[in-house]
């Protein structure tokens, strides 16, 4: 899992310095696909659940789900969340990233900073012996009470191993001490998004062209997620899917 988590990082790296104004999405999809190919590895969305891409891309209010669109140009200001999930023979990993396109605004870069501040709080509670609570009560708290923005609360993070979706479910909002007890050896994902206005609500839409069903904000504010996924250990919270080794270095096996 950590060599498919390595793979999906390299993707978002390589991901990273190529997004600009007037691209495509359809060119995110190609870029993904094609940097897992060629490790090796394929691309876990193709055919779940039907569907097509390897990529799910959500643009601005967009929170989740969005699917790569031909034709659809990033502008100006647009912030873009790519997700998407790898199999290295048989091993699942499972990362989304929110980029800026072009130039950022100060509320773009707090939406961002909040997010992903949110995230790393919540993988500092994925210790052995504490509970999923902990978790959820890190980003419920940083989020709404410390920030004022909205904690998305009806899509989760989940367990992941063999396949790419598994229990326990990994709520962002809790209570702190309740709910199941880590144990090491549990691999996770958490994954907050997080609406700039405030309102944890969201809405569905469709993308006519397919019929696919995605989420977007309702109050129709900026939406960011980050994911990584979490290996539970004696040694304390293990990212599998780590783009800044100096970064994240306390959170990374040691060679």
């Amino acid at each position: 899992m950590a060599h498919s988590g390595k793979i999906l990082a390299g993707a978002h790296l390589a991901l990273r310095d190529q997004i600009y104004v007037g691209m495509d999405t359809w060119e995110i999809e190609e870029i993904v696909n094609q940097y897992i190919l060629d490790h090796d590895a394929t691309p876990s969305e193709k055919g779940f659940e039907g569907y097509k891409y390897a990529t799910c891309i959500s643009i601005n209010n967009e929170v989740a789900h969005a699917t790569p669109r031909k034709g659809l140009k990033l502008k100006n200001h647009d912030i873009v969340t790519v997700d998407f999930c790898v199999n290295w023979h048989g091993y699942e990993s499972d990362s989304a990233w929110t980029y800026v396109v072009g130039d950022s605004t100060p509320e773009i870069d707090h939406l961002m900073d909040v997010t992903h501040t949110a995230l790393y709080l919540a993988i500092d509670q994925a210790q052995v012996g504490n509970r999923l609570g902990d978790i959820g009560f890190a980003i419920q708290d940083y989020v709404e009470n410390k920030n004022h923005m909205g904690d998305v609360r009806d899509l989760i993070g989940h367990g992941i191993g063999p396949t790419m979706h598994e229990k326990p479910d990994v709520f962002h909002y809790g209570v702190a001490h309740k709910g199941l007890r880590l144990k090491a050896g549990m691999v996770i994902t958490i994954e907050p998004m997080v609406n700039a206005g405030g309102d944890w609500e969201i809405e569905t839409e469709i993308v006519p062209e397919t019929g696919w069903e995605y989420y977007v904000s309702a109050d129709g504010s900026l939406s960011a997620q980050y994911e990584h996924t979490i290996a539970i250990t004696n040694d304390g919270p293990k990212i599998l899917t780590s783009q800044d080794p100096i970064g994240d270095a306390k959170y990374l096996w040691q060679d």
